[in-house]
């Protein structure tokens, strides 16, 4: 595949070691070395790299790829850091103060195909990456004990997040089970690699007892506990795997401190380590969990035995490739510890049961990532169209159109066809698209009543009402198309018919719209989409639109949604003058957007009067353009004539 340009964010500060962050820092390294151009953004309170990021980003607006080298190691940005609030346990995560200018420059000048998010749900950093990125996104979630605000009190906001993600990972099955309590949908699992490890060199007493640094520090204190009850005459030695081996302290007596070393990178690797290991500790109630190094000793030969947290009983079984103990517990973590130490047939049947247990490498976890980033890319539109046929297009003249207005003929308007042809003629419009809902026949009046108008034309059109995936807009149709199929059926027909699909206020939770799913399972047969709307209520909406157009190229295009002749104008497509869907799809690529914000407060209470304060047989009567254009001093013509009488 063609290389891509990558950022990973990773919410916690990057000299916290271990868990998330050596996943991120494991997969982006071996993206790099796959051809790709990867950064890593993560909170850092240094002021240091905090400046340097400063200095990197403010060469963005002149080079997008600046933060790229070719054949380079993954660059690591330091955001800033922020306050703290507390989070599952004792662990907290930095929520944004001054990083979200940075993250907004990063992502709003910087050229990414890809923002892959870790931990998505985390507030603050993570948010702000999904807000601030018009690119393909992919998350991946690797909690996997419930954050009562995430799940309970912030889940309407959350949803609004998880909306844009165009792909979803969990680093656990456990993470797939929460997620989908609370937000059912399709998760990919990509567990955490492993290093490719020796046979391992153990068997022979003492008994080998490794445990790592990466979990919380309460594991650990755990695990000395454990280790001070073990008997005597047990002969054992223990190594602790730190990042920083001189920071770690040992606080037990000096006969037990004898059998414990630390050991760091420079001594040995994780993997190393664990390939002279008989068992494998991980006593983490749930704060910090280090799943990877669980994977590393069951790869690596060692016995594991862990905490009954759902995290790692998914990797141990109920006792099939390993023991376990209840979170907090020391005592049984001891008698497990020393019953490995005394059978040795218990011993070599779990590490036998272990052999069996699938375990990708590093790299392959990367190659997994490849696969579901290039899948994202394929489905994106190409931009490039048809050239030739732009070129010539570029002969005839400009004109405006409208691509979204009613007529009468949806049962919630009551503007007449000619009254909408008279006022858009007036304002300079030289097309519009009459999409009444569920109908085509106004439309059909209207071309035939433009037939003769050289220098305006009707696009026929519809907008249907599928049965439960909101409503879509069949542009250039030939006939009506019946609500209530399925979203998939109605695009078919359209289709069908040589139209062109044309998605209206996609993200408007006010109407009827298709979720986020059923746009990411229709993206391909998208041929526009409406991103500015004016009768949407939250501009926020047309930003999601817009987001949306951006990140698929999908070509972007604007309605009045008018129901009412006093809307048209609210917006304009201004593009070159076309002759049918062809001309016109091309045409509408280099079309300019332009937006007058109508009073919307106005415009609905006009629509209100005009469908509910007449009766029916009324509105119908209303034919002469001027009756409606010129209504208000109609009015008060009237009233001063009613005055004299």
């Amino acid at each position: 595949m063609a290389p891509l340009s990558i950022v990973q964010f990773t919410p916690f500060p990057w000299s916290e070691q271990g868990g998330l962050n050596d996943y991120t820092r494991r997969v982006s390294d071996e993206l790099a070395r796959r051809g790709h151009s990867v950064v890593i953004a993560a909170p850092s309170g240094g002021r240091g790299g905090v400046a340097e990021t400063k200095e990197a980003l403010s060469g963005l607006s002149d080079d997008p790829d600046a933060l790229f080298a070719p054949g380079e190691e993954p660059r690591v940005l330091s955001m800033g850091g922020g306050v703290k609030i507390p989070r599952t346990g004792k662990r907290q995560a930095p929520v944004s103060v001054d990083m979200g200018k940075r993250i907004e420059a990063l992502l709003g000048q910087g050229r990414f195909d890809i923002v892959h998010v870790h931990d998505p749900f985390v507030p603050g950093f993570s948010s702000n990456a999904l807000r601030n990125s018009f690119s393909l996104n992919v998350g991946t979630f690797h909690e996997t004990e419930e954050r009562p605000f995430a799940t309970q009190f912030a889940r309407p906001l959350l949803e609004i997040f998880f909306g844009r993600l165009d792909a979803r990972t969990v680093s656990s099955r456990a993470s797939a089970k929460l997620l989908n309590r609370y937000f059912p949908g399709s998760y990919e699992i990509t567990h955490p690699g492993v290093d490719p490890a020796a046979p391992a060199q153990t068997g022979e007493p003492p008994l080998r007892i490794a445990f790592s640094e990466r979990e919380e520090p309460g594991a650990l204190r755990l695990f000395l506990r454990a280790l001070r009850r073990l008997p005597e005459e047990l002969d054992w030695t223990a190594s602790i795997y730190a990042e920083e081996p001189g920071e770690v302290q040992i606080r037990v007596a000096k006969a037990i401190r004898d059998r414990i070393k630390v050991i760091g990178p420079e001594q040995a690797s994780l993997a190393e380590l664990l390939s002279h290991t008989d068992v494998f500790v991980a006593a983490s109630n749930g704060p910090r969990t280090d799943q990877a190094a669980v994977r590393q000793a069951i790869a690596s030969g060692a016995v594991p035995v862990t905490t009954t947290i759902s995290r790692y009983v998914e990797l141990v079984g109920d006792g099939q490739r390993g023991l376990l103990f209840p979170a907090g517990d020391p005592v049984t973590l001891a008698g497990q510890i020393e019953r490995l130490g005394r059978d040795d047939e218990l011993r070599e049947g779990l590490r036998k049961a272990g052999r069996s247990f699938e375990v990708e490498t590093w790299p392959e976890v990367a190659g997994r990532f490849e696969e579901i980033y290039e899948r994202l890319v394929a489905r994106r539109h190409d931009p490039t169209g048809n050239v030739e046929l732009r070129r010539k297009l570029r002969d005839r003249p400009l004109i405006d159109v409208d691509l979204h207005m009613h007529t009468d003929h949806s049962s919630d308007c009551a503007t007449p066809v000619k009254v909408l042809i008279e006022t858009a003629r007036d304002r300079g419009f030289g097309a519009i698209a009459i999409t009444d809902h569920n109908e085509v026949s106004g439309a059909q009046e209207a071309a035939k009543v433009a037939e003769g108008m050289d220098d305006f034309k009707i696009i026929v059109a519809e907008e249907v009402k599928t049965g439960e995936q909101g409503e879509v807009i069949g542009l250039f149709l030939k006939e009506k198309i019946p609500k209530g199929l399925s979203m998939a059926e109605t695009v078919a027909e359209i289709k069908r018919q040589g139209g062109l699909v044309y998605v209206p206020h996609p993200f408007d939770r006010l109407h009827s719209v298709p979720d986020y799913e059923n746009l990411l399972d229709m993206v391909e047969d998208i041929d526009l989409m409406e991103v500015f709307n004016p009768r949407v209520a939250i501009s926020s909406f047309n930003e999601e639109a817009e987001r949306f157009a951006r990140k698929y190229n999908i070509i972007p295009a604007a309605g009045s949604d008018s129901h009412v002749a006093q809307g048209l104008g609210a917006v304009r497509n201004r593009l070159h003058d076309f002759d049918g869907p062809e001309e016109f799809l091309e045409a509408m690529r280099e079309a300019e957007i332009t937006r007058r914000h109508k009073n919307l407060v106005y415009v609905q209470a006009l629509k209100f009067i005009q469908t509910t304060g007449r009766p029916k047989a009324a509105k119908r009567e209303v034919d002469d353009p001027r009756a409606v254009r010129g209504g208000r001093r109609k009015a008060r013509g009237s009233k001063r004539a009613a005055g004299k009488s």
